[in-house]
């Protein structure tokens, strides 16, 4: 996922990734998540140093491909655990002609890379704690924004003690809808997944149309005050969403992004 709404310009990326990249460690898995979506595994277990960085669900990092002055942002797709104990950052990669996320899909188990220390706070879940105070958690991520998604259900954040998490993921089919091979471990930590798709197949029973559309048809929300939200992913519907939810009450402080 190359991240949207970042502080830094083009310029200042290539400079910092220039002078903070820590590591050169070598790919362990590249493989097809979804059309136009990549797996990519780095393994980076001999850098503890930047294994330890990442503490908290949607941090990143900056990736450079061999030869290439232009990085990308990708968010961490696995949970702070998994990459304890495994050493290795999971990443969802959407790639786009032309970008250095699109040289990185093409790769191959075993070439290097340059990565810089894990950045970004993160989403801050503290903020919708403890789980009893904050029942309703709504998450709404597009495309490859499922990514740091993943890793904060996976990490976990108590959606078993609150009594109505739901997940609106938008993609444009189900050829395009990464880790639906997730979504029965998803649901049964708490969280159920409502996939929207914008231009479904036929047969496809489900909700259709974007995200903000299926969720303005269900809302459904019972109290505003008790409520928290993710978001994650294109930027209209972030801003869409947000709009709708402050108008409804809604504090914009319960609302975690991860830039």
């Amino acid at each position: 996922m190359i991240i949207a709404g970042s502080k830094w310009h083009e310029e200042d990326i290539v400079n910092d990734i220039l002078t903070v990249h820590v590591a050169k460690p070598p790919l362990s898995l590249v493989e097809s998540a979804a059309e136009s979506l990549f797996h990519i595994s780095i393994d980076i277990s001999n850098a503890p140093d930047l294994v330890a960085s990442y503490t908290r669900p949607g941090q990143y990092l900056q990736l450079r491909v061999p030869d290439v002055e232009k990085p990308s942002f990708l968010a961490i797709a696995s949970p702070p655990s998994f990459v304890a104990a495994s050493g290795a950052f999971e990443f969802l990669v959407k790639s786009i002609a032309g970008s250095t996320a699109e040289i990185l899909c093409g790769l191959k188990k075993g070439e290097t890379v340059e990565l810089s220390p894990v950045m970004g706070n993160g989403f801050e879940v503290e903020q919708i704690d403890p789980p009893e105070e904050y029942p309703t958690v709504l998450i709404f991520a597009t495309g490859s924004g499922i990514s740091p998604i993943r890793s904060l259900i996976e990490t976990g954040f108590g959606a078993d003690r609150r009594s109505d998490v739901r997940l609106y993921y938008g993609a444009r089919n189900l050829k395009r809808m990464a880790y639906q091979e997730k979504f029965k471990e998803w649901e049964s930590s708490g969280v159920k997944v409502v996939p929207v798709l914008s231009q479904p197949d036929d047969g496809w029973r489900g909700e259709t149309g974007y995200v903000q559309a299926a969720f303005a048809r269900a809302k459904q929300v019972s109290d505003p005050s008790d409520t928290g939200v993710v978001l994650c992913g294109q930027r209209q519907m972030a801003e869409e969403i947000t709009a709708m939810l402050v108008a409804d009450g809604v504090s914009n402080e319960k609302m975690l992004k991860n830039f």
